[in-house]
């Protein structure tokens, strides 16, 4: 089981969190319009995964954010902002912070992605919600960079994440 913390209280987070080298597991989580969109839709493409507990948080818009300005400068990649918020939430982030350069999905329906990915928080004030994650997916559909960030409230290293599409 992984742990991270949540101002510096450990976290366990159910499963394994994925590791580099392993086949990315297909998923299907649910797009702003409440269609359903899967994994498999990329194929062929770097997909980042920007996984986080909450819009509503401050440092979950920052990576948003972020990741949106940095994604319109890479080639053949597709960024994922990736929470168990509802698709009603993030189009509402996202047509107010002008967010078009990536896709916002809700984990918010039953689906194994959480725990393929080890992302969901077992315990602690934020227990069921997803923890603060990138994971970067090549396009041969295996994962080339994952980070768990150590503490939930702190950004991920955006600089890493990006050396690793390169």
């Amino acid at each position: 089981m992984a742990t991270t913390t949540f101002k510096g209280q450990p976290v366990k987070i159910y499963g394994e969190f994925i590791q580099v080298g392993a086949a990315a597991p297909d998923f299907e989580l649910v797009k702003t319009d409440l269609s359903s969109f899967s994994l498999k839709e990329l194929n062929g493409k770097n997909v980042v995964l920007n996984i986080f507990p909450s819009l509503d948080t401050s440092v979950c818009a920052t990576s948003v954010r972020k990741f949106n300005q940095l994604a319109a400068d890479l080639a053949d990649t597709v960024v994922l902002a990736i929470s168990k918020d509802l698709p009603f939430a993030h189009t509402r982030f996202c047509s107010t912070e002008g967010i078009e350069n990536v896709i916002p999905l809700s984990d918010f329906r039953f689906s194994d992605f959480d725990e393929n990915y080890g992302v969901r928080m077992a315990d602690g004030p934020l227990a069921g919600l997803l923890a603060r994650a990138v994971v970067i997916i090549g396009k041969n559909g295996k994962v080339v960079y994952t980070e768990l960030v150590p503490e939930i409230t702190q950004e991920p290293d955006y600089d890493k994440a990006i050396a690793a599409l390169k």
